[in-house]
């Protein structure tokens, strides 16, 4: 199962999921804002995206995923908007029989998000100036 999702809402840390019994490994990763880019100080990232074409293409991602590697289920969901420093933007979780199996998996996803899934970031200094970004890469 793949479920995705792209929000302008704070990403909460999730309990561990005991439901999945048959699944060894849980990999839950968390993208968060850093206080630097580009060797700049900055106050937070302002997250923007190609409104329906985005969520398309997370979704086809995360069935691409699952049919590459042998996970059980595969939850993203990506944050827009301005984003503080120290807060998620992103939150991706991998159930896997095994752990190499999802190790892997979040590696590729992730590394092929930031190439196909139109959203795009800028960062925001402190004097409110902007650093803007080609893509989502971070």
């Amino acid at each position: 199962m793949v479920k995705t999702n792209i929000s302008n809402t704070v990403i909460l840390a999730l309990p561990s999921d005991e439901t999945h019994t048959n699944d060894g490994g849980e990999l839950q990763f968390y993208g968060r804002v850093r206080d630097i880019e580009n060797d700049q100080p900055i106050v937070a990232l302002d997250y923007e995206y190609y409104e329906g074409m985005a969520e398309k293409e997370l979704q086809k991602l995360g069935e691409e995923t699952m049919s590459r590697f042998a996970i059980n289920q595969l939850d993203c969901i990506h944050r827009v908007g301005k984003i503080p420093v120290g807060e998620a933007s992103l939150r991706v979780v991998i159930w896997s029989k095994h752990r190499v199996e999802g190790l892997d998996a979040m590696a590729w996803f992730i590394s092929q998000m930031k190439k196909d899934v139109p959203i795009w970031k800028n960062a925001i200094l402190e004097d409110g100036s902007r650093i803007p970004s080609m893509c989502n890469q971070c």
